[in-house]
């Protein structure tokens, strides 16, 4: 194994890891986890027990994730980020600075996030609310809150608000009635 693990950083019990795998000094990874191969994790990273994290993943700093999750090959995060517990994230989405993402939700591949205005202001990643669904392709606009239970259409863009336990599609995304 080619891997640098940081004697610093806490690692629990039955922890498996890829080769080729970088984990720093302030990463906590709880007892259970399986991380891939080419993984790169970056200061205060949390990764919660039962959580699988396939090949290519980089976690940047405070980027927290939660218990029995699944985070698929090439997702990266900016940092500053939450995911909570039971998510699935699919390969190649990109979580943006200030994401917050509740339980159970899936993120289908290639979803992209982002905390920039057009002036290139940081003001803020999407909250993504527990029990959604968020199809492949999407984009989801800084500062916008996806609440609880909605479903969010493949290829949308999402540049509002979205109600509670509502389907979205569509560019600009409009609720489906």
């Amino acid at each position: 194994m080619n891997n640098f693990i940081s004697s610093l950083a806490k690692i629990g019990k039955n922890v498996k890891v890829g080769d080729c795998t970088i984990i720093g000094d302030e990463v906590e990874i709880e007892d259970d986890v399986d991380i891939g191969a080419f993984c790169v994790f970056q200061g205060k990273v949390k990764i919660g027990k039962g959580t699988v994290i396939k090949h290519y993943v980089e976690l940047r700093d405070k980027t927290i994730i939660g218990e029995n999750c699944y985070i698929d090959s090439r997702v990266s995060s900016s940092g500053n980020c939450t995911i909570g517990n039971n998510v699935t994230l699919r390969y190649d989405s990109i979580i943006a600075r200030g994401v917050e993402i509740g339980d159970n939700t899936y993120v289908c591949p290639r979803v992209m996030t982002n905390n920039l205005d057009v002036d290139k202001q940081q003001i803020g990643g999407a909250k993504i609310g527990a029990n959604c669904f968020i199809g492949t392709n999407a984009v989801l606009q800084h500062g916008i809150t996806i609440r609880e239970g909605v479903t969010i259409g493949s290829m949308s863009y999402v540049n509002t608000d979205c109600d509670e336990n509502s389907t979205y599609y569509g560019i600009p995304v409009r609720k489906k009635e």
